[in-house]
């Protein structure tokens, strides 16, 4: 029986869940994830984690942050004059778009002062433990679907992939 190993795509379906039980992503109702094992593509323990499992196989596997999105880092948390909202309206919790050297990057609003506002650039799942149930549902040595930049195939995705 084949198992999946380094330079292997791997098709599986997976939920993953945070430690109160709440689902944070699922392939459930969609095409299964497709990744290139060891191409950097996904999260470090979700990519080990699916090493010498055979199609077919189910799996539980807890990851702590520095397997997944890391820890939360304060210097990841930026302060910026009001006044550089003009008459925009914002509020904490918001998700705002900055434009960076590379490319469009996404903060949330976790503060708001008299003169500055905050926004933290962590990844939302940073410093959370993260549990996946993962599915083997295919292995092959070169892609079996067509991927958008997002992740997704095509058909699952809301965009338009180039």
């Amino acid at each position: 029986m084949r198992k999946v190993k380094n330079g292997d795509f791997v098709q599986l379906h997976y939920t993953g869940t945070l430690d109160d039980d709440t689902v944070f992503d699922s392939s459930e109702g969609r095409g299964p994830l497709e990744f290139q094992v060891g191409g950097g593509g996904i999260i470090p323990g979700f990519n080990d984690a699916v090493l010498d499992m055979a199609v077919d196989e189910e799996k539980k596997v807890v990851l702590s942050p520095d397997e997944s999105y890391g820890p939360l880092r304060e210097d990841l948390k930026r302060d910026f004059p009001k006044e550089m909202l003009g008459d925009m309206a914002i509020e904490v919790g918001q998700d705002l778009r900055f434009s960076s050297p590379h490319g469009p990057i996404m903060g949330k609003v976790v503060a708001m002062e008299p003169d500055k506002f905050v926004v933290d650039f962590n990844h939302p799942l940073a410093g959370k433990t993260l549990t996946f149930q993962l599915k083997v549902v295919g292995i092959s040595d070169t892609a079996t679907q067509m991927s958008c930049s997002c992740g997704c195939s095509p058909s699952d995705c809301g965009t338009t992939c180039g």
